[in-house]
């Protein structure tokens, strides 16, 4: 909650401050904006689009953005190029979709937009234009019926707008604040960098919308019907997370008023042209002064592609601290949902169905995920020192069997001194400069309230095992540091988190519970079948469209099959997990409920009821869809 308050601080300016101060700047060109935008009446928000085209053309100064106007029609960001520049500049559109969907492409000298509008002429339907010379803004217009000659030999570019989904918001029943407090939409530069095409490099320009929390799946579901006006957002939550450090100072547009309670929603923005215009340094070129739409006849009506409901996409938040939102599909989430109902089955009748919290299965993969992405994460395992060559051998033989690929790395931490943790955790014991993104714990016994360690028959442990408990007790204070916690009793690290229903329905509870918490808590019949699920639900986020897009901001280009095919190989197998155990059974490690020396886990063979399991998650992840009805 500390951090939700830090970040809504911050929004949450005087409006005072917000409206006055800042200047809308083009690489370093600044012109002083208007104090607030002028009141529109409803006669100029009820025109048709041909009508506001003719008042824009007759430069009446009535439409000074087109922000809140021309709703449920498409409106268009606008890059004009010499011709030279234009199959390079398609290219770099097609390769960052989602801030340049393209609407269309003129020939040479080409002032109509057929498909777009009737009666359309864009060197005079867009309230303002930035001319550029050699990358540099040298004017802001109303017309360029001046370079008429020069732009015989140019090439246009319409491009989708995010000011065409915000009637969309609105039927959803989600505020669109820039459009109650009549300001043009706020939008940032970020550290996104684009997918580069020649000399077209630049980072993404968002705009953002603050949305009540509870109103964040609409808005995406909303937007998510509008890929031609760049779709589902690309981020939500914390700005600084994209390179944005203060929401009160937009680099384009106005400042907008938060209400309390919203939360920061970015949406990938066509004002990516007016920067990769500037990169290119060509020696003149034309955009759409920001916020200054081309105003289309074509209704945005929801995409047929894009109209299936368990594709719709769903927010979950995976951070508190730095505040963090994802993205996911309807239909990836009942996969993954159904992947916790069968890990919560209890075969062992342990009754850890009361320590059941749904969801944390998927937060905590969402949170994976976002990780150092996707399938090359860089992974290192934590042991106590005493088993350290033990697990050195177990790892070279798994190795050796084809088990796993390759060894990962195994350290230990043992606690020497004061902020030993925070010097495990960051470079230099600095905690702006985290090692790591996610601690997972699975099957580790966890510090009881008393400062021992317990199993699940009460005794006490302490002597065998490393205070690994503090670096999740560290992590808590590090922004940028997520954990998980997987058990099957309560007394395992990060079962902090449900401590109170450890003690009121686990056998020995209030003295085995473990008191550490960690962010999510995943809850299974047996720990091991909480790290099949989360293998599998990272798979299934992988192949997700919905969140692969958020992942990679809608830039650049999807995986390829094989990249896919990589994860799906990597994923347990009954084969792979008989023959692990074995290898742990030749090492005398033996089963933990019942100190069987046998292919058993927790009392239960590994026939048939671990393959049975493992089975079973793998049909739910890697069975296809069925078609709709």
């Amino acid at each position: 909650m500390s951090r939700i308050v830090k970040i809504m601080g911050w929004l949450m300016k005087p409006a005072s401050r917000l409206t006055t101060q800042g200047a809308m700047h083009v690489r370093g060109v600044a012109t002083r904006r208007k104090s607030g935008n002028q009141k529109r009446n409803a006669f100029v928000k009820g025109l048709s689009p041909a009508a506001l085209r003719a008042l824009i053309r007759a430069q009446t100064q009535d439409i000074r953005n087109t922000s809140g106007i021309a709703s449920g029609y498409q409106q268009a960001n606008v890059v004009i190029l010499h011709k030279s520049l234009a199959d390079d500049f398609e290219a770099f559109c097609h390769a960052n979709s989602s801030p340049l969907p393209l609407l269309y492409r003129s020939q040479p000298g080409e002032w109509a937009c057929p498909p777009l509008a009737e009666h359309s002429d864009i060197r005079t339907d867009c309230p303002r234009y930035c001319v550029f010379e050699n990358g540099r803004l040298a004017a802001q217009v109303p017309s360029l019926t001046d370079f008429t000659r020069q732009m015989q030999d140019m090439v246009s570019f319409y491009l989708g707008c995010s000011f065409s989904f915000e009637r969309n918001l609105q039927a959803a029943g989600v505020p669109v604040r820039n459009v109650e407090q009549d300001r043009n939409v706020s939008m940032y530069r970020t550290s996104l960098p684009c997918h580069g095409v020649c000399v077209f490099r630049c980072p993404m320009v968002v705009s953002m919308r603050p949305v009540p929390e509870e109103k964040l799946d609409a808005a995406a579901q909303a937007s998510h019907l509008a890929p031609m006006a760049h779709g589902d957002p690309v981020h939500i939550g914390d700005p600084a997370l994209i390179g944005i450090q203060d929401v009160s100072r937009p680099d384009y547009g106005d400042a907008v008023d938060p209400a309390p309670g919203d939360v920061p929603v970015f949406w990938a923005c066509g004002v990516t042209g007016v920067e990769a215009v500037q990169s290119a340094k060509s020696p003149l070129a034309f955009t759409h002064s920001p916020g200054c739409m081309f105003i289309s006849d074509r209704e945005c009506t929801p995409a047929a592609a894009t109209s299936d409901p368990e594709q719709q996409p769903v927010a979950f938040r995976v951070s508190q601290q730095p505040l963090h939102y994802s993205l996911a599909s309807k239909a990836t989430v009942q996969r993954i949902r159904t992947l916790e109902l069968i890990i919560g089955e209890d075969p062992g009748e342990r009754g850890i169905r009361a320590l059941f919290v749904q969801d944390e299965l998927l937060k905590s993969c969402l949170s994976l995920s976002h990780a150092s992405s996707a399938l090359g994460k860089e992974v290192a395992m934590v042991v106590d020192h005493r088993t350290l060559e033990m697990n050195t051998r177990i790892m070279e033989d798994a190795v050796d069997k084809g088990v796993i690929k390759t060894a990962v790395p195994l350290l230990s931490f043992q606690n020497p001194g004061q902020e030993s943790a925070l010097h495990f955790l960051c470079q230099d014991g600095d905690p702006k400069r985290p090692r790591f993104d996610h601690l997972v714990a699975i099957e580790r016994s966890g510090r009881a309230a008393d400062g021992n360690y317990y199993n699940m028959r009460g005794v006490n442990i302490k002597h065998l095992v490393d205070p690994i408990d503090d670096l999740f007790i560290t992590a808590s204070t590090i922004s940028g540091i997520t954990t998980t916690g997987i058990g099957d009793g309560g007394n395992e690290l990060g079962m902090g988190k449900v401590k109170e229903a450890v003690r009121a329905h686990m056998p020995n509870g209030s003295l085995v519970a473990c008191d550490v918490a960690a962010d999510f808590a995943i809850t299974a019949g047996v720990s091991n079948w909480g790290g099949y699920a989360v293998a599998y639900a990272l798979y299934l986020l992988n192949i997700c469209p919905i969140h692969e897009r958020y992942l990679r901001r809608g830039l650049g280009y999807p995986p390829k099959p094989h990249q896919r095919n990589d994860w799906a190989a990597s994923l347990p197998t009954v084969a792979k997990e008989e023959q692990f155990l074995a290898i742990l059974v030749n090492y005398g490690i033996r089963s933990g409920k019942s100190g069987n020396l046998a292919m058993e886990v927790d009392a239960l063979p590994f026939h048939p009821v671990h393959s049975t399991l493992i089975q079973r998650l793998s049909d739910v992840t890697l069975k296809p869809r069925p078609p709709l009805a």
